[in-house]
């Protein structure tokens, strides 16, 4: 058999391999990166597979070490962490609750406002959730909504940090693509190609985000017509309107300002998103100070749930780098790439397949786990095609969000059954999830159709492409991990040949 089909069918097994070990159990991290050696030794005994590409794996690493853009995840992290303590969100709960609630699902509106809130400040799907089902689903339970669709609103808005920015999903997506379409420019001959950054990414999703926040917003208002006693009306007294404007101000004013300075400062231009994520870290530690929920304690914890939750997705970056060379060195990528190329109706039928798939991986699979095995492999191929970069990420983070949402092993679905077990069966949380996994689906196709949703104001914001970090000490703007690796890469190449290229820079 020739050398070069037999190392492709070997890379078609190992990612059958590892989607199925996966699904077994294991830990994501270390089956990416332990089925990857074993097949780099079985495409090496059969001449397939090179060791030397191996030896990029310590720059690998050292290029994700010193990646300014990815300090802005730790930073993110520590913001939402920190605000959780804050109580911000018990405080927005409650206002918002009175101030929506006298309508029928005006409650219901009121979590998802207040889970769009919480988005735009911490963009930690699992701490919105949990918080979100801790204060809201007795209060929803109390006032006679339906357990199903209380318990579809709370997983819906919890997820919304997946989309909204500050999100660490766009994060690493943004980084993924700066390489990817940096190669697929040059290999188009275009040796001048147009930056794609992390904040190109958080002006392009802000729109998407809001037609999903809008979406279930009217899927409630439906609800509230079509089944009037799922969603009741509640009832207030005289004192619990009385002051209830200077109350929702008074609660509104502190996660704004915070808002302001996070996504303000990239949308002005003045601040990358790592030192907006600075910023946030400092204003979310003064919020809590300000409402007596910061001590060396609190400090403490939030500093351990910051290393734990940052700790846990690098690792999985790790591993999928490791699981990334060794498909490329058996030669994966370009059955990628032919099939994608080769699919009838082109373009279209490209994006579709690639979509279909995270939607059924979704199904199975962590977000980040998702964009580890597969926007490294698909991505480059896509933007070969002539794929818009912004548009094609906010479309993953989109479709990605759906994850959370579909069982059997959506994770916010898990989330609010650990808190909510003696108020909500687990069969109703899955089915209060299904019309809004069909809600997401509606706004992917949307977003399908009128791709400016994506492209239109990173374009107004920026004029020019979105301000990339800058690397200390240097004018230049920031290498991504592709570009730090590229030379080690061409000489790495056994043959000569193509080098094989990982646009990865890179919660479970």
């Amino acid at each position: 058999m020739d050398k070069a089909l037999l190392g492709e069918l070997i890379a078609m097994l190992m990612f059958i391999v590892t989607i199925f070990i996966v699904l077994v159990g294991y830990p994501v991290a270390f089956t990416l990166a332990g089925t990857a050696l074993i097949f780099s030794v079985l495409g090496h005994f059969l001449g397939v597979f090179d060791y030397a590409f191996l030896t990029s794996l310590p720059a690998r690493y050292f290029g994700t070490m010193i990646n300014e853009v990815l300090v802005a995840v730790p930073l993110f992290v520590f913001m939402g962490v920190m605000l959780e303590r804050s109580r911000i969100a018990e405080a927005l709960l409650e206002t918002m609750g009175q101030l929506f609630g006298t309508l029928r699902g005006g409650l219901g509106i009121s979590v998802i406002l207040v889970g769009t809130l919480l988005a735009a400040s911490t963009g930690i799907v699992g701490a919105t959730v949990v918080t979100m089902g801790l204060l809201s689903l007795p209060a929803m339970m109390r006032a006679g909504y339906d357990p199903k669709l209380a318990s579809g609103i709370i997983c819906a808005s919890g997820t919304l940090g997946q989309i909204i920015p500050p999100s660490t999903v766009l994060i690493f997506i943004g980084d993924m693509l700066q390489g990817a379409n940096q190669a697929a420019q040059l290999a188009k001959g275009n040796l001048a190609p147009d930056p794609v950054s992390v904040g190109d990414l958080f002006v392009g999703a802000l729109l998407p985000g809001l037609l999903l926040v809008g979406l279930y917003i009217i899927w409630i208002l439906i609800r509230s017509v079509v089944s009037p006693q799922s969603c009741p009306a509640i009832e207030m007294t005289a004192a619990q309107r009385r002051g209830l404007p200077l109350r929702v101000i008074k609660v509104m004013v502190p996660p704004l300002l915070l808002i302001i300075a996070v996504l303000g400062s990239i949308l002005a231009g003045f601040a990358t998103p790592t030192e907006s994520a600075s910023v946030g870290a400092v204003g979310a530690t003064i919020l809590a100070a300000a409402n007596r929920q910061f001590n060396l304690g609190i400090l403490k914890q939030v500093m351990r749930s910051t290393m734990t939750i940052t700790s846990m997705v690098f690792i999985l970056l790790l591993g999928a780098s490791v699981f990334s060379v060794v498909f490329r060195g058996l030669g994966g990528e370009k059955v990628v790439e032919d099939v994608l190329s080769s699919l009838p109706g082109g373009q279209f039928t490209a994006i579709l397949a690639v979509m279909a798939l995270m939607f059924l991986l979704g199904f199975f699979l962590d977000t980040f786990e998702i964009i580890f095995i597969v926007v490294p492999i698909t991505a480059p191929v896509l933007l070969m095609m002539g794929v818009d970069p912004v548009w094609l990420g906010v479309m993953i983070g989109v479709n990605l969000q759906t994850s959370f949402l579909t069982p059997p092993f959506g994770f916010a679905l898990f989330y609010l059954r650990g808190v909510a077990a003696k108020l909500v069966s687990t069969g109703a949380i899955y089915r209060g999830a299904v019309p809004f996994v069909a809600i997401q689906v509606l706004a992917i196709a949307i977003l399908w159709e009128f791709p400016s949703l994506a492209t239109w104001l990173p374009e107004i914001v920026f004029g020019e492409p979105a301000p990339a970090a800058a690397v200390p000490g240097s004018d230049q703007p920031p290498q991504s991990l592709e570009d730090m690796l590229k030379g080690t890469q061409d000489t790495l190449t056994p043959g000569g040949g193509d080098s094989f290229s990982d646009p990865t820079s890179q919660f479970k």
